[in-house]
């Protein structure tokens, strides 16, 4: 019997062994692999879900947002030249200005007025009002400056195709010159915005504003 034969099947099993582990070592490494490529594909789709929808919230904000800018009505004033008349007008142009009621303090005595399409405040709608007013507060013939009256006008306006309500309280700048017996000249000089309010407390709203104006 060959001496040499139990050291060449030691070896022989050895290298088997050591093949096995090898086999072993590359099958753990193959499943690590699959785990990992599983682990990058699911990071993939998660970070795809959440892009589109962090894209849809960002364009849902945008819709909501340009909604509320939409249905935000800032009137502007643009007076004639004599002063007697101011034109109103949205800030913004995609804003149509359908009708308006202007409403003024209760102090003055004056029924509110209403406007459609052409929307303007016209002096003579309180003139006499405001300087019988004036008058009995013992305020000068000549106002110092711009004086305010505040006023409340409700306006129903189209934006993007829809119809919308808005009502806010305003200072109209004015200014009056003159003397008791030669006659005044009232001035009207231009719109402030001083508030959005609700409907329910609009009139309140503008009773105390105008009791703090007027009691100058």
């Amino acid at each position: 019997m060959n001496s040499d034969q139990p050291s060449q099947d030691k070896r022989v099993e050895a290298r088997a062994e050591e093949a096995a582990a090898i086999r072993r070592r590359w099958l753990t490494l193959g499943e690590l692999l699959a785990v990992v490529a599983v682990v990058i594909s699911a990071l993939t789709l998660w970070l795809n879900w959440s892009e589109r929808s962090d894209n849809r919230t960002l364009k849902t904000a945008e819709t909501n947002q340009a909604a509320t800018r939409a249905a935000t009505l800032i009137l502007s004033a643009q007076s004639t030249a004599n002063g007697a008349r101011l034109y109103l007008h949205p800030a913004s142009p995609a804003q149509q200005v359908l009708e308006q009621t202007v409403s003024f303090p209760a102090a003055l005595g004056v029924d509110p007025v209403e406007t459609t399409g052409d929307a303007r405040i016209e002096g003579r709608w309180f003139e006499d009002a405001l300087k019988k007013i004036r008058g009995k507060a013992g305020l000068p013939d000549d106002s110092r400056g711009d004086e305010r009256l505040p006023l409340l006008i409700r306006t129903r306006f189209l934006a993007d195709g829809r119809s919308h309500e808005d009502v806010t309280l305003y200072d109209l700048g004015y200014t009056i010159k003159g003397r008791m017996l030669s006659g005044h000249v009232l001035t009207l000089r231009g719109l402030s915005l001083v508030k959005h309010v609700k409907s329910a407390g609009a009139a309140s709203e503008l009773e105390a504003r105008s009791s703090h104006l007027l009691a100058r």
